[in-house]
């Protein structure tokens, strides 16, 4: 109990996040002035690092907090200014808008995922043939939607599987209600079963998310950036996917391949089966709930099931911007199944919201690259090569880059950068579209290294799901080694060779 205004700020400070992380973060804001003093141009490089630090340590404290803090003191000493993360958010303005409404969109079908799901987890035995059912689904759904929806997408069906078994684990039945964020209640007899769950949730989550960077790579609506280069390029969707393909099919057959090998050797924290209780009771839930369901919460999954279908059908033929699909979702899921109370349908909002806040906070650490030219060393370089060389420089440049900052921004800055030369006439046209898929390329396949890569894996780390299968930062930059390197190295020898 704080015994003084003075123990009070401090207990209050970041609330339960440990003390030794509190100090860290009050230290970096002491320190960064000074920095700042002595060189800008490494004080930008400092705030991005300590940035990529809250993300690290998202499991102590959700990063929204101790980024915002570092976002806020960058701009009061003039690294960025709130124009630049305006303009930042702006450009970006469709992810932050997809957030929004996709992903509550996705909750008002979860009955329908879990349903289908439920079926496929229980009737398929092999784990290493469901690791690959669910990264190549996964990759085919993101060359037609994008890799957010699809990540919100198994981010709801592993959360669904988790409480069900978490509920059973603590001592209750299948129809009381449970907060599965609590191991207090959970009874010893089931205590390693749950952790084996964990694990095997982790492995399928991981697969699934790099799914989603195998296929985002392929067609022109797959991942923002596509669509930016897309445009520049004056490239429509088949012309996108051939211009592709010599380096994205090699590399999705290795990266099902790298999935397949994963599960077989048990590498990485890859191989963790389905237990036999955990089945006997996610069996035990499809059987009770096949029972008891209602002719009113049939008709719901079956509506449910044909929103999918036109999520789908909006998305896969790019008939508006995704946000808007989002929201026709919302509407068309709610109002069929009669969900018409605000509280109702402000619970879909909670999970995309923070992550919302938080990216925007990102595009302002995006703003002081940006400001500071922070990159601006990498791309003279890489610019002062020719040839193949020049593009294999602009793979690995554009991946390296990725992993530190936004594969977005990446992209964005390099295309415009060539772009620009191109219409200075010191490029052929021929040169223009081999570095424009070096650029794509290489903004989604290394960029799987680390969660701040892609959008898609830093919603996974810092969604609900992440604590309770304990996926953090760390676990996931080592599940994603052995991805990183083999589609890495494929994609950088058929840029090479092919």
């Amino acid at each position: 109990m704080a015994h003084s205004f003075a123990d009070a700020f401090r207990e209050n400070f970041l609330g339960n996040s440990p003390s030794w992380y509190k100090l860290t973060i009050i230290g970096f804001l002491v320190v960064n002035p000074f920095i700042v003093m002595i060189d800008p141009f490494l004080a930008g490089w400092v705030f991005v690092i300590q940035f990529i630090f809250t993300l690290a340590m998202a499991l102590k404290c959700y990063p929204l907090q101790p980024g915002g803090l570092l976002a806020i003191e960058a701009i009061i000493l003039g690294l960025a200014t709130p124009e630049m993360v305006f303009h930042e958010a702006e450009v970006n303005f469709p992810v932050i808008m997809l957030l929004m409404f996709m992903v509550a969109g996705i909750y008002f079908l979860r009955e329908f995922l879990l349903f289908t799901f439920t079926k496929i987890l229980l009737g398929v035995k092999s784990k290493l043939l469901l690791s690959l059912m669910f990264s190549f689904t996964a990759a085919f759904l993101s060359a037609f939607l994008d890799a957010l929806t699809v990540t919100a997408v198994i981010i709801t069906v592993a959360a669904g599987f988790y409480g069900v078994y978490h509920k059973v684990a603590s001592g209750k039945r299948l129809d009381m209600d449970h907060d599965p964020t609590t191991d207090a209640e959970v009874v010893e007899l089931h205590r390693e079963d749950l952790d084996q769950f964990r694990a095997f949730l982790r492995s399928l989550m991981m697969h699934g998310a790099v799914g989603t960077a195998l296929g985002g790579v392929t067609t022109l609506v797959g991942e923002p950036q596509n669509l930016l280069i897309a445009e520049v390029m004056d490239w429509e969707f088949v012309e996108f996917f051939k211009r592709m393909a010599h380096i994205s099919m090699p590399v999705l057959v290795v990266g099902l391949i790298t999935c397949a090998l994963l599960e077989k050797f048990k590498l990485f924290g890859y191989g963790a089966a389905l237990g036999p209780k955990v089945r006997e009771v996610l069996e035990e839930y499809d059987h009770e709930m096949s029972e008891k369901r209602t002719h009113a919460e049939s008709m719901a999954i079956v509506v449910q099931a044909v929103v999918a279908v036109i999520l789908i059908f909006a998305l896969g033929l790019h008939l508006a911007e995704p946000g808007v699909v989002g929201l026709l979702v919302i509407v068309l899921a709610t109002a069929f199944n009669g969900i018409t109370e605000e509280h109702r349908i402000g619970h879909a909002f909670e999970e995309a919201l923070p992550f919302t806040a938080l990216l925007v906070v990102f595009f302002a650490i995006v703003a002081v690259i940006d400001n500071q030219g922070l990159f601006s060393p990498v791309i003279h370089w890489v610019m002062d090569h020719d040839g193949k060389t020049q593009a294999a420089l602009f793979y690995i440049a554009n991946g390296v880059l990725s992993m530190i900052s936004d594969n977005v921004f990446v992209a964005t800055v390099y295309i415009t950068e060539v772009a620009e030369i191109y219409e200075a006439g010191q490029l052929t046209r021929e040169q223009f579209d081999a570095l424009a898929v070096a650029i794509n390329t290489g903004t989604n396949i290394p960029s799987v290294a680390t969660p701040n890569g892609q959008a898609a894996f830093l919603f996974l780390l810092t969604s609900a799901l992440a604590p309770l299968i304990r996926l953090s930062y760390g676990r996931m930059v080592i599940m994603a080694l052995p991805y990183t390197i083999t589609m890495s190295i494929t994609g950088l020898a058929a840029l090479w060779y092919l």
